[in-house]
């Protein structure tokens, strides 16, 4: 008997290897899954402006990149102590506006010819929610704790959604040419939306993806989504908290999305390196030990001369 209802993955008309270079934007699930990656060896850049949840933001942060835009004092603002941008997540705020122009700009530049590389864009949707800045007009990327009444909060609509990723799409493909865009929607829920608005924002972002994905055969679908709402439906596959996804989870996500993508060959030169690097985690009984010094030193130039 089987008591749960597993997800059927379709089969990808490509596969990753040690080659690709990656870029991973989006939710905090996407940094979840990046540390993964990271884990494994492979060449990841990952949020470029942090963490971002809706759909245009994305967009927005791409075209940044594509352009290779140079932000400004004029594009920040200050707000208890720290200057912000609209468009960044708060790891890049400085004391000054200095420090919080070089956060990004250095950030921008170096993820700009990254992207030019890049041979996977992994995009990972959160919400389809937006705050709009009642000033200017504008999509926020986060709100830096400012007060709600500076914003006004909607739910993008597919087609809008539609609409400016068919234009971004486009705009990729001509930078470069040979980018293959790996959707997923994340997983984790936006409980302070409530259930059913979390549920038609999951939807708006699944029904947009949809659309995309038909239009344009090198954008592809990964269900993390259905992975943990289907297939591993229950609370003990959440963390404490009951929305976000333990790391038991992430792992299993991980593991399927190895079984989608990587080659009997890649893996096994997953596990190879990853086993490489357990071993200077070992705790031996004596660190100070000419033994244990002689194997780290080896350990670290066979991480070195290690080739994928």
């Amino acid at each position: 008997m089987d008591f749960r209802t597993k997800v059927t993955i379709p089969a990808f008309d490509f596969s990753i290897n040690h080659s690709d270079r990656m870029m991973m934007m989006g939710s905090c699930f996407a940094e979840n899954m990046a540390v993964s990656f990271r884990d494994a060896g492979f060449q990841i850049d990952v949020n470029p402006f942090g963490t971002a949840y809706n759909p245009l933001s994305l967009a927005s942060g791409i075209r940044d990149l594509m352009s290779g835009k140079k932000y400004a004092i004029s594009d920040l603002f200050q707000h208890q102590g720290l200057y912000h941008s609209f468009s960044h997540h708060s790891r890049f705020s400085g004391i000054s506006a200095e420090i919080c122009l070089e956060n990004i700009n250095q950030r921008i530049e170096a993820s700009s010819v990254f992207l030019k590389n890049t041979t996977i864009l992994i995009i990972t949707y959160g919400t389809a929610s937006v705050y709009i800045l009642k000033s200017n007009g504008k999509t926020v990327t986060n709100c830096h704790k400012l007060p709600e009444s500076y914003f006004i909060r909607k739910r993008l609509p597919v087609e809008n959604i539609v609409d400016d990723w068919k234009g971004l799409i486009e705009e990729l493909k001509s930078y470069n040419s040979n980018l293959k865009l790996l959707f997923t929607v994340s997983p984790i829920r936006h409980w302070k939306d409530g259930a059913h608005e979390n549920q038609l924002s999951k939807s708006s972002l699944l029904l947009a993806i949809d659309k995309l994905t038909r239009c344009y055969h090198f954008c592809h679908y990964f269900p993390s989504y259905e992975i943990l709402m289907d297939e591993l439906r229950d609370y003990r596959f959440y963390a404490e908290d009951m929305l976000h996804p333990s790391s038991a989870t992430i792992e299993y996500i991980w593991e399927k999305f190895s079984e989608s993508f990587f080659s009997v060959q890649t893996q096994s030169k997953i596990r190879e390196w990853r086993n490489l690097h357990k071993s200077l985690e070992h705790k031996p009984f004596n660190p100070d030990s000419e033994q244990y010094k002689e194997l780290i030193q080896k350990t670290q130039q066979k991480i070195k001369d290690f080739r994928f």
